[in-house]
């Protein structure tokens, strides 16, 4: 293991019970559930992380942006408190069942011979993968994706339905004959979550034309009405979902010790200690430094003077 440790599974950790998704396969690891964090008392959420850390040596905590901002405060607060980079908080831009998928596709990696710096990058990298969106009754309240004043007038009329994509790239149309969504290019399955409005669309049109290889339905996070601005909505992801191509996908891009706390990590960040590659000048007086490096790449110390940077954990 490239951390030099014991391998000890890292503990990945949501913030409700309801984006603890079912295994995927006999290799998923459960998740931990770190309920209520912002309400209960904070010496019983500090033994809880704690006890998490002394058992799996690191816990990567997967949250939605949409969690109350007492949640992310609350979960700043513990990880200062125990003075330890061994608890991560990642916070990727996808709606719930979004977060919900990707927390359980590194619950998959969870259990192979993977770092927990490489664990962590990896939310990073598989977050591009991941086509996540709904079938909404309004869009009225929709803050998180670009609405033109015509959709937002259509919201008004009755029985109107707007398909919409998030991510990996914002897409809105309205639901007609001709109504269609751009997909992935790629083999996915399909998970679908109805809240208070008819998955007919999203099951009869929408997954075939993204020719997905597999649908299950699961439950509405409670998150998911409040990120989608209504309570007439039907979510749904497309995923990778076979730990193969997930694992061959993670170690397919090459490793390097974080400079700052020397976990090995992928990509540009090291999301526990979130210290990212050292910037250095190009030597020529201008304003700014070098640009950001490649993922998967670090420029050689001897081409300039190393500045170290630090930046919130994305």
């Amino acid at each position: 293991m490239g951390d030099g440790e014991p391998r000890v599974p890292t503990a990945i950790a949501v913030t409700s019970a309801d984006l603890a998704l079912p295994p995927q396969d006999e290799r998923t690891l459960p998740a931990a559930v770190l309920q209520d964090v912002d309400r209960r008392p904070l010496e019983q959420v500090l033994a809880e992380l704690q006890t998490l850390v002394d058992q799996c040596g690191h816990v990567i905590v997967v949250c939605s942006q949409a969690v109350p901002a007492s949640v992310e405060r609350r979960l700043h607060t513990v990880r200062g408190l125990l003075e330890t980079d061994r608890i991560a908080l990642f916070r990727p831009p996808l709606p719930p069942l979004g977060i919900a998928v990707l927390a359980r596709q590194l619950r998959q990696l969870a259990s192979c011979d993977l770092g927990a710096g490489v664990l962590a990058s990896a939310g990073r990298l598989l977050t591009h993968y991941i086509h996540a969106g709904a079938l909404l009754g309004s869009v009225a309240r929709l803050d998180r994706v670009p609405v033109d004043l015509k959709a937002h007038a259509r919201s008004w009329v009755p029985g109107s339905q707007f398909g919409v994509v998030a991510h990996p790239e914002p897409q809105l149309v309205r639901i007609g004959p001709e109504a269609a969504l751009a997909g992935p290019e790629f083999g996915t399955s399909l998970l679908v979550a109805r809240g208070q409005l008819p998955s007919d669309w999203v099951t009869g049109t929408l997954a075939p034309s993204w020719r997905v290889q597999g649908l299950r339905e699961t439950a509405l996070p409670a998150e998911s009405a409040d990120w989608w601005g209504t309570g007439r909505l039907t979510e749904f992801c497309a995923y990778l979902p076979d730990l193969s191509v997930l694992y061959q996908l993670v170690t397919s891009v090459r490793q390097s010790a974080c400079h700052w706390c020397g976990i090995d990590v992928i990509g540009d960040r090291c999301v526990f200690c979130s210290a990212t590659p050292p910037v250095y000048d190009d030597g020529g007086g201008g304003a700014g430094g070098a640009p950001e490096p490649a993922p998967g790449h670090r420029r050689d110390p001897a081409l300039g003077r190393r500045r170290e940077r630090r930046a919130l954990t994305g």
